[in-house]
């Protein structure tokens, strides 16, 4: 019986795993190349990304049914349509803008002819030229424009940022001497 109590004195150990020497082979090689994993999962899984989203555009693309050349030519012919029609419609406004201008520019014109013939005759043209800013006004703006206020200066006239004094305040910068700062 001595094998016997040879086998129960020896402490039962596990000799294919040391798991104190595993944990500390793991936790120096996360303390030495940690950052490196990180970064190495880190572009890993951008990679499998990409790919997935690779593959998935690529069998989209080919499992997209054909169009039908018939639709295509009718969506197209559609488009240039609408295109036409808003092309029309913006001709027409600027043909309508340079209706206007033409008047006005006639009104204008009309109206220096009349000053001119009343300034021959010796008549007053103040009462005229008034009349036509008027109306010139009312044609070329909607709104109607305010009198200017008198405003108020926010410094007086005089003021000059570089200069010392005069509402400066009392902290006045000055520049240290030239020169060396200590001689010696």
């Amino acid at each position: 019986m001595e094998g016997a109590e040879e086998i129960q004195k020896t402490p039962l150990e596990n000799q294919d795993i040391d798991f104190n020497f595993l944990h500390q082979t793991v936790g120096v090689f996360v303390a030495e190349y940690g950052w490196y994993l990180l970064l190495m999962t880190v572009c890993l899984y951008m990679l499998i990304q990409h790919l997935v989203n690779k593959r998935d555009s690529q069998s989209s693309s080919a499992s997209e049914p054909v169009q039908d050349p018939i639709t295509v030519a009718a969506r197209l012919e559609a488009l240039a349509a609408s295109r036409q029609k808003m092309q029309d419609e913006l001709d027409a406004k600027a043909a309508l803008f340079r209706e206007k201008q033409q008047q006005l520019e006639e009104e204008k014109r009309r109206q220096k002819i009349e000053m001119w013939e009343n300034m021959k005759q010796g008549k007053s043209t103040k009462g005229n030229s008034k009349i036509a800013q008027s109306t010139e006004e009312a044609s070329t703006s909607t709104s109607t424009l305010k009198p200017k206020t008198e405003k108020k200066a926010l410094r007086e006239s005089g003021y000059n940022p570089l200069s010392g004094g005069g509402g400066g305040g009392s902290c006045a910068w000055r520049p240290g001497r030239r020169g060396p700062s200590s001689g010696g």
